[in-house]
C-alpha cells in the first residue's frame, strides 16, 4: 500500500520538528545558538557573500547582518570584500570559528552516534538507505 504524498509530507514535517528540537536541545550548552553553529557551518568551505548567506537560511539580509555581527564580535568570523566589486561584504570563518564549528559539529555527531547505537542493525540500515532519498528530497532541481 503506497502512503499519500500529503500524508507522507505530515509524517516527515513532524519528524524533522522533532530532530531539530532534539539538536538544538543538544546543542543548548554551546556559547552560541544552533543558528549560529549553522551560519558558521556555511562559511566552512571560503568566504561567502551576505546576500547568499541570507538567501541560504532563510532570512533577509539585515537578520544575516544581525548574526554575523554576533559572530564577527566573539571573534568567530571575519568581513571581507569580494575582489571583484568592492561594495559586495563577505563573512569568512576565523580559526576559532574553525574550532567552535568542530566542536559544536562533535557534539551533535556524538549524541547521534549514540542514538544510532541503541538501534538495531536493521533500524540502522533503514536511516541509512533512507539517506539518498532524502538528499534528493531537499536538493534543489
Amino acid at each position: 500500500m503506497t502512503v499519500p504524498e500529503s500524508a507522507l509530507a505530515e509524517q516527515l514535517n513532524r519528524s524533522l520538528r522533532h530532530i531539530v528540537l532534539t539538536l538544538r536541545r543538544v546543542s543548548a550548552d554551546q556559547p552560541i545558538t544552533s543558528q549560529q553553529l549553522s551560519v558558521l557551518g556555511s562559511l566552512e568551505h571560503g568566504p561567502r557573500r551576505m546576500t547568499e548567506l541570507a538567501a541560504e537560511h532563510g532570512v533577509r539580509l539585515p537578520t544575516m547582518t544581525a548574526q554575523i555581527n554576533r559572530l564577527e564580535r566573539d571573534g568567530l568570523v571575519e568581513r571581507g570584500r569580494d575582489g571583484s566589486d568592492a561594495r559586495v561584504v563577505t563573512a569568512a570563518l576565523t580559526a576559532a570559528g574553525r574550532e567552535r564549528l568542530a566542536a559544536g559539529r562533535a557534539q551533535r555527531i556524538g549524541f547521534l552516534a549514540e542514538r544510532f547505537a541503541a538501534l538495531t542493525d536493521e533500524e540502522r540500515a533503514a536511516v541509512a538507505a533512507a539517506l539518498p532519498a532524502l538528499d534528493k528530497l531537499f536538493t534543489a532541481p
